[in-house]
């Protein structure tokens, strides 16, 4: 994928600035527990939920969590993913909310353009359609600033009006961690506890707390095409166009979601310890490696918040 890291090097790598980060993620999801009624947590079953899910588990022990988990659910998930999540919601005896972008096709309020058009981008329609069902006032999610300059941009309580639109100019300072979450009927807020994590924190913080993981975010042989610079997975969803050639290699995921826009990178990596070897040199973030929805200005990140996005 890049350049190697020594692993000599790597013992020298400390992580006890863990300890402050898994602080602040603890501090952060228990004030959304004492300052909101019908807070969630966003929960995909990918990396970062699942240490999100970890600190949570932290801040108010397994079977305890006192906020729902949401998933929006595009249809067009990698089934390791899913299972995963499933397993560990019933593992933490956690309730499990899914709401899914196909029955929002169904009830029109999401049309596509043509039937093999990503659905990512139309989860935010079906995300503001589950706000206004179970009136949430609050959604935590594993959005972290080193991904995307849009999230750079991002407050760790992230305002959203009344049309859960975010408007980058309208957010609160906080200064000294106070938090500002007074709200306006109809207005929520989405929190980010892991904001200023970064991938090599996430990858360290996995290998510290032995957090189990898919499958699929480690090595492991696929089917793929090269692509615009990227491997796009071999799919029913993603199959080989004209003139392309189909390869096996071994790859992992950085990053998992929509399958149609979602992509491994060439890497051995088995474990979390090499991954962290591999990130650590990696020179291309995690979004701009794997993610073809992020490579075009209609679906950039800072228009899909505003209407409502993650």
């Amino acid at each position: 994928m890049n350049a190697r890291v020594e692993p000599q090097l790597l013992t020298q790598l400390s992580n006890s600035h863990l300890d402050a980060l898994e602080e602040e993620a603890i501090f952060v999801l228990r004030e959304v527990a004492a300052a909101f009624e019908r807070p969630t947590l966003l929960f995909s079953g990918g990396k970062d939920s699942l240490v999100l899910l970890k600190c949570a588990e932290k801040a108010f022990g397994a079977g305890r969590i006192p906020y729902p988990l949401l998933m929006i659910d595009t249809g067009h998930n990698f089934p390791e993913v899913t299972a995963f999540r499933d397993h560990r919601a019933a593992e933490l005896k956690a309730d499990l909310v899914v709401r899914s972008v196909e029955d929002s096709m169904k009830r029109g309020t999401v049309r596509l353009a043509h039937p093999g058009e990503s659905r990512n981008v139309h989860q935010s329609v079906t995300l503001l359609e589950a706000i206004e069902e179970f009136r949430f006032d609050a959604l935590i999610g594993g959005a972290r600033r080193d991904e995307e300059k849009a999230r750079a941009k991002e407050r760790v309580f992230s305002h959203r009006d009344g049309f859960g639109q975010w408007q980058p100019k309208a957010q609160r300072p906080e200064l000294w961690t106070l938090f500002n979450t007074r709200l306006q009927p109809g207005e929520h807020f989405r929190v980010f506890p892991i904001s200023n994590w970064t991938e090599v924190d996430v990858w360290q913080y996995i290998e510290r707390e032995d957090i189990a993981l898919p499958s699929i975010y480690y090595a492991h042989q696929r089917p793929v095409i090269e692509r615009k610079g990227l491997l796009v997975p071999v799919t029913e969803l993603t199959p080989p166009r004209e003139g392309e050639e189909v390869v096996t290699r071994t790859v992992r995921f950085r990053t998992v979601g929509d399958i149609t826009c979602t992509c491994p990178v060439a890497s051995p990596a088995a474990n979390a310890s090499e991954v962290v070897a591999e990130t650590i040199a990696a020179d291309v973030s995690e979004r701009g490696a794997t993610r073809m929805d992020d490579k075009t200005s209609d679906a950039s990140m800072e228009k899909r918040k505003k209407e409502g996005y993650f």
